[in-house]
């Protein structure tokens, strides 16, 4: 695995998890809790077209690059995560340590069916 360079990682992204609040009623509501900003190289892979509710929704996959952080340890909570890129939210499915040495991580996401 050849270092990646700064300028490749030219996205400034939002990690996030859910969280669980009362509302107002005291019925539990999801909410989203920041739990780092990073630097990435996000990269489209393939697209699709679904049917939910009579209505056509697309779904895009991705490939997100990042550098290593301990939070990619727990492949259960990070599949939880989901990444905040401007206005577009990317539904995180799984992390992979490349080469298992802990420099980078690619996130494997899809964004369009649902907002995380």
């Amino acid at each position: 695995m050849n270092p990646i360079g700064a300028g490749t990682l030219a996205r400034r992204i939002k990690i996030q998890r859910p969280s669980t609040v009362k509302d107002s009623l005291g019925a539990p509501s999801r909410t989203w809790i920041d739990v780092a900003t990073v630097w990435a190289d996000i990269q489209p892979l393939s697209g699709r077209e679904a049917v939910i509710a009579s209505r056509i929704s697309a779904e895009l996959t991705h490939q997100i690059t990042v550098r290593y952080q301990s939070i990619f340890d727990n492949p259960q909570q990070v599949a939880q995560y989901r990444v905040l890129y401007r206005s577009r939210i990317f539904n995180i499915h799984s992390a992979l340590n490349e080469d298992e040495k802990r420099v980078l991580v690619v996130l494997l996401a899809s964004e369009g069916l649902d907002d995380g």
